[in-house]
């Protein structure tokens, strides 16, 4: 039996990590991360270039994920029942809120976006679809986390503090790195039934989102917006509540298309 082809598996390990970096990733840090010498990652990541995997930003330098791995990604997912069932009613939301909507499930300790749809605006946007994101930073991670037993995150025996507490990993001044912490947002999603975010992966931005259900009552995935502070987050720092509304009422909606029972 032939042997592994050892470039094909640095090329996957590549597209993997791009995949988990939302700004995108430097060549030292992408060399970093997986253990390559510089050259060999810059022939790699030219190469993904070449075939339009991977894209590089012309001002920073940094790679991320190219149109062709994301259309790869689509075709896969235009089979997902979750997104073919949703997609009407995340027109809807967006329609309602004014704000950009995202379908997620759970992928491998993280959500992968399989549904994304513009705020409805002239603004310049970039299609999230393919894209994964953390649990533990995201209002539709913490839906997920909350009511899916399986999303636990996978331990990381590098994210530990000094004097040897565990701390998650942090996109901003904001994020919640403390598991404990974290347990307690957990309960509070479990008991009102939805979750939001303050500026914990983006700075400036909120994020609110509630569990999409099939017709076991199963949490198969999560329907969220998001957008700016100042438009989502209301009075006393809490959520707009109207648009928590909106947003439940399109997973109420997804999860009746699924077969469950009204909740």
């Amino acid at each position: 039996m032939p042997g592994r082809i050892q470039s094909i598996e640095r090329a996957a390990a590549i597209l993997r990590i791009l995949a988990t970096g939302a700004r995108g990733l430097s060549l030292a840090e992408i060399s970093r991360s997986l253990e390559l010498p510089k050259g060999t990652a810059l022939g790699i990541l030219r190469t993904l270039q070449h075939v339009g995997f991977v894209e590089q930003d012309p001002e920073s330098g940094r790679y991320r994920l190219g149109g062709g791995m994301l259309s790869l990604g689509t075709r896969y997912l235009d089979g997902n029942e979750l997104r073919t069932r949703a997609l009407n009613w995340a027109d809807s939301l967006a329609s309602r809120s004014g704000e950009s909507v995202r379908i997620g499930t759970l992928h491998k300790h993280q959500v992968l976006v399989v549904h994304h749809v513009f705020r409805p605006d002239s603004s310049r946007q970039t299609l999230d679809v393919g894209t994964l994101l953390p649990l533990h930073a995201t209002a539709i991670g913490r839906v997920l986390m909350a009511f899916d037993p399986l999303a636990v995150p996978e331990e990381d025996t590098d994210a530990v503090e000094a004097g040897g507490a565990v701390t998650l990993p942090s996109f901003t001044r904001h994020t919640v790195t403390s598991p404990a912490v974290l347990e307690r947002r957990l309960d509070e999603v479990r008991e009102n039934g939805w979750a939001w975010e303050v500026e914990e992966l983006v700075d400036g931005e909120v994020s609110i989102a509630a569990p999409i259900r099939d017709r076991r009552g199963t949490t198969v995935g999560a329907i969220g917006v998001r957008g700016a502070v100042e438009r989502l987050r209301g009075e006393e720092g809490r959520p707009d509540m109207e648009q928590v509304s909106y947003v439940r009422d399109a997973a109420r909606a997804i999860s009746r298309d699924l077969g469950v029972t009204p909740y």
